[in-house]
């Protein structure tokens, strides 16, 4: 399916990133297997950072020899935890300098990985019922409606297969950490879905609401089977920066994860 208009400028603005070498676009290139097989089995609570953002650790348990898709998630970081557990790691993402990063990190920690290039309301790349985890992060926000792209996970899944989705939280999507005022974080938008209103913004997104959120989940014919918090909300740094975005996250729900079932 060729790209339409709101694809081509998410994958512009994308490649844009990965040159730029911001934060979601490098790959984690001093990830230590100890370290992902020490969350995995439950010896540390919580990834250090910057791994902090890979929860709940039920998804990475037995994972190895399990076929999983990383969808839309950072080039080489996701991927990266999973191909170290001995995973087998396809990832799949509308940027190929996003896909450059993972097959970087894959040949730095010597583990295999197919990369595949499209947009994730199309995955007819790939064949039904071939996954059984699907690990996306909150890349959701770049598409009008979850729906198409759970369909496509649906599809994709063996069922049984596990589907972990991360979320904004559509009440707080619009807090900025320049928001801070010295006491508390300003919500200075009124709580609507749709595309997003950012002058200047280089990328389109868009805020789903609760139904959209959860209900597509039921209506793709999954069974949601917990929501887990992002554990960064839950740690408070003592040395986080007023204003900055870690500090932000100690005081601004932005972010959760699905954990869904294919039925």
């Amino acid at each position: 399916m060729p790209l339409d208009e709101i694809a081509r400028i998410n994958q512009a603005f994308w490649e844009d990133e990965v040159s730029q070498a911001t934060g979601y676009t490098r790959p984690w290139l001093d990830l230590e297997r100890a370290t992902v097989e020490a969350y995995a089995s439950g010896a540390i609570a919580v990834m250090p950072d910057p791994y902090a953002y890979v929860y709940p650790r039920s998804v990475f348990q037995r994972v190895a020899g399990q076929s999983v898709l990383c969808l839309a998630t950072a080039g080489g970081q996701q991927s990266a935890v999973f191909g170290l557990l001995g995973a087998n790691v396809t990832v799949f993402d509308l940027t190929e300098g996003m896909l450059a990063n993972d097959r970087i990190a894959a040949a730095a920690h010597r583990y295999p990985v197919r990369t595949i290039q499209g947009d994730m309301r199309d995955l007819s790349a790939l064949a039904d019922g071939e996954f059984d985890l699907v690990y996306q992060e909150i890349s959701l926000g770049y598409v009008p409606d979850p729906l198409p792209v759970y369909r496509e996970v649906a599809r994709v899944l063996k069922p049984g297969g596990l589907y972990r989705v991360a979320h904004c939280n559509p009440a707080v999507q619009s807090v900025e950490p320049d928001s801070w005022d010295g006491q508390a974080y300003r919500i200075d938008r009124r709580y609507r879905g749709g595309q997003e209103q950012n002058p200047g913004a280089r990328s389109v997104t868009f805020v789903h609401l609760l139904p959209a959120i959860f209900s597509g989940l039921v209506e793709a014919g999954m069974t949601i089977e917990a929501v887990c918090e992002d554990p960064r909300h839950l740690h408070h740094p003592a040395d986080a920066e007023p204003g900055s975005y870690r500090h932000m996250l100690t005081y601004v729900q932005s972010y959760f994860a699905i954990i869904a079932r294919r039925t």
